[in-house]
């Protein structure tokens, strides 16, 4: 730790898992090395990454705490393998295709040395859209009844590496998604909540091919995954977990009957019934 002006600061280690981001992974750890906080280290763990991302990393290393090379094991194993080797009280995980603003760490460092009961950190979202219509997501946050219905913080997040080490860290066998919330699960299970700074302080790029897409098109079975390995939990919130359940179903239910009511909906179903009554005259016909 450094002492500055009479006070320590405490390190913060920031772990950037990365595979195949050769496009963004340089600001990803500028935004790491940027921050108006100054005692930090930085790990990149290169996940088995094409040759064009291990150039740009090779160029980037010096810049770096240390680079970590390994063959592709997932997200999870990634996050873990950094994590293992940081020196720092607090981690700060950040995905290779998004960052930070240069404020962040100095401000969450302060609320978690003003509050002990705090266990994530992360903060409001400006959302990078494909086509340019960016919007800022403002997660919810809370203790863990909150997290049981859903994740209620950003899969980049800061927490206290002791809080990782009890709960052993990211569950490896996760590499379909979904890994950073049933993480939070555990480290909220026996108490404290997730904090979130209420600015844009997080920037996420959505990507057709993101780890949060690819887990959503899966999203049942690894729903199955963490209700399964939580039962004991779940069990325990058996009222609030139907209440989220069937709120979900009615939300999905009013969504159908709002599309059949739109007007495109409409005109096409109307041109489409020539080609129903032709169809049945076919069928019929050849009975």
């Amino acid at each position: 730790m450094r002492e500055v002006k009479g006070t320590i600061l405490p390190l913060v280690s920031v772990v950037i898992p990365c595979y195949n981001d050769a496009e963004f992974i340089e600001q990803s750890i500028n935004s790491a090395l940027n921050q108006t906080y100054s005692n930090i280290e930085v790990i990149v763990v290169d996940d088995g990454s094409n040759i064009e991302t291990k150039v740009v990393l090779k160029k980037l290393e010096p810049k770096i705490t240390k680079l970590i090379t390994q063959e592709n094991q997932g997200q999870s194993t990634a996050r873990n393998v950094g994590i293992i080797v940081t020196k720092g009280e607090y981690v700060l995980v950040l995905d290779s295709d998004d960052f930070f603003e240069p404020t962040f760490c100095e401000k969450a460092i302060v609320y978690f040395e003003n509050d002990t009961t705090i266990k994530i950190i992360t903060s409001y979202v400006s959302r990078l859209q494909l086509n340019g219509q960016n919007d800022v997501f403002e997660p919810i946050g809370g203790n863990i009844k909150n997290f049981l219905k859903y994740n209620c913080a950003t899969g980049s997040a800061m927490f206290k590496k002791k809080d990782w080490e009890q709960v052993r860290g990211y569950d490896e066998d996760m590499r379909q998604g979904f890994e950073d919330w049933e993480f939070y699960i555990r480290l909220l299970k026996d108490g404290g909540y997730a904090y979130i700074i209420q600015e844009p302080l997080f920037n996420y790029r959505i990507k057709e091919n993101s780890t949060t897409t690819k887990a959503n098109k899966g999203k049942y079975n690894l729903l199955k995954y963490i209700y399964t390995k939580h039962q004991k939990l779940y069990k325990e919130n058996f009222e609030l977990l139907v209440n989220h359940l069937l709120h979900r179903i009615e939300k999905e239910e009013i969504e159908k009957v709002k599309n059949t009511k739109r007007i495109d909906f409409i005109i096409g179903n109307y041109f489409l019934i020539p080609f129903r009554s032709l169809k049945n005259f076919f069928l019929k016909s050849s009975k």
